[in-house]
């Protein structure tokens, strides 16, 4: 029997992009949540006329929108074994949330994580400062928590139950950070899977701004920090 799988999309002001996103998911999936985080273009009749479950976050955050989705899932009675994050701007392929549940369902392992490798990256899909950022962060981790992470990557699968464990919280730019330094600390058994990355449809909220890209290099620092000296 196949395990039950949900999918959790963040989305503010992706109208070109999540119908493709949600279409190009693997029909192995169960539900397709789109969080509409206080778009003002036509993200959420796109992503529900694609077949997705659209859920309302007014709040604007990275994480309030994953924390609303995961609250959505708590509340149903029949919960999933798995949930994968995605982004909702079509750089991630979807199609390879296969390969990305593959080690939990086969393995048992309990957080995988699709790592942006630069052989499989499109040229510029990541800017300079992800890149630095990536590198800080998972170098800080490796030195801090002998951590193999090499990247902070959206595209995530992880077993329900764990996910629950981890008691999420950042409502911003700190969740993946946070997800992998919760996981570390629990000990949960982690893998990075090689994912293809392209450009995104539209500009980031996060890195395409440099009050984004300070914004997510303070919060991404101070939760390792944080983690680090507990």
């Amino acid at each position: 029997m196949h395990p039950i799988i949900k999918v959790i999309i963040p989305a503010y002001n992706e109208q070109d992009s999540i119908a493709k996103v949600v279409n190009d998911i693997p029909k192995i999936v169960d539900e397709i949540i789109v969080i509409n985080n206080n778009s003002t273009d036509n993200t959420a009749i796109n992503a529900k006329n694609a077949g997705a479950n659209v859920l309302h976050e007014n709040r604007k955050g990275y994480g309030y929108a994953c924390l609303k989705g995961m609250d959505y899932i708590e509340n149903q009675e029949t919960k999933p074994e798995i949930v994968v994050f995605l982004d909702g701007d079509y750089s991630d392929y979807p199609e390879q949330l296969i390969a990305l549940t593959a080690p939990i369902i086969e393995d048992n392992i309990d957080f995988v994580l699709g790592a942006r490798v630069k052989e499989q990256r499109e040229h510029g899909a990541m800017t300079p400062q992800q890149i630095f950022g990536n590198w800080l962060a998972t170098s800080l981790m490796k030195l801090f928590f002998g951590a193999a992470f090499t990247d902070l990557g959206p595209f995530r699968a992880i077993k329900y139950e764990k996910l629950m464990a981890l008691k999420m919280e950042d409502k911003t730019y700190g969740w993946t950070v946070e997800m992998q330094l919760k996981a570390l600390k629990q000990k949960f058994t982690y893998l990075e899977i090689p994912v293809k990355y392209r450009n995104r449809i539209g500009v980031s909220k996060v890195s395409g701004t440099i009050k984004g890209a300070i914004f997510a290099g303070i919060k991404i620092l101070t939760w390792i920090f944080k983690y680090s000296f507990k």
